[in-house]
């Protein structure tokens, strides 16, 4: 019995293949986003007009969230909810995550939509309409600041909510559940920064931080998930 207590259930291969496959998935279509000063609102408003893909980037953003978020909630169901202090905070982690995408769905139809068809309306306008265009534009765009603040908010604390529930099975070594709450407060400082300075260098800096932190500790757990899988299999 203290053996199986030290092993991790095969079941994590599941969640913990989601988790990572969304959080790389994530970073790569990341790095098709139109870039620039973004709060450099003239400059990088016409960059967006012209940007092509901007509408098909988002979307893979949206669909890397919502995996992600699969697995944070697989990743929950796991947890004995006797040995984790309590089912609600399972239950409470799970609810984190389907607020965190259902928020992170809304600001892609603020970013990937409302704004792109704002800025392409601002280029194309007329001169004497161009400035209520713009100021048109900036209101999405600080209705984005606003979504992914709170959406930021509601992933921190489902981070901090795995590491929660995370501490106490014998089979999970203490540095993970430590890594997932330090990428969750990587996540709420990211929320402090985009509702306070917008999408600043802080704010790209605090999203670094976010990805480095969940990518060791993915990478970790699907390693201890791959191995509990075979050990299962002999």
């Amino acid at each position: 019995m203290a053996g199986e207590t030290l092993r991790a259930p095969a079941r994590l291969q599941v969640p913990a293949a989601l988790l990572l496959t969304g959080q790389l998935l994530y970073i790569a279509v990341t790095q098709l986003h139109a870039g620039g000063d973004a709060n450099d609102h003239h400059a990088i408003f016409a960059t967006y007009a012209h940007n092509t893909i901007w509408m098909d980037v988002h979307l893979g953003q949206f669909l890397a969230i919502a995996i992600l978020s699969a697995g944070l909630v697989g990743l929950f169901s796991i947890f004995d909810p006797q040995a984790t202090g309590g089912r609600w905070v399972a239950r409470l982690g799970m609810i984190a995550a389907a607020v965190a995408v259902s928020l992170y769905g809304a600001l892609q139809a603020v970013d990937g939509v409302a704004l792109k068809q704002a800025t392409s309306a601002w280029m194309a306008a007329p001169e004497v309409e161009k400035a209520a265009r713009f100021a048109a534009a900036e209101v999405v765009r600080w209705l984005e600041w606003g979504m992914r603040s709170y959406q930021d908010y509601a992933l921190g604390l489902t981070l901090l909510l795995v590491a929660a529930v995370a501490w106490s099975p014998r089979w999970m070594p203490r540095l993970i559940p430590i890594l997932v709450g330090l990428s969750g407060l990587a996540y709420l400082v990211q929320g402090w920064v985009a509702g306070s300075e917008g999408f600043s260098g802080t704010q790209s800096l605090a999203i670094v931080a976010g990805w480095a932190l969940c990518l060791v500790w993915m990478i970790w757990l699907a390693v201890i998930a791959w191995r509990a899988g075979n050990a299962d299999a002999l």
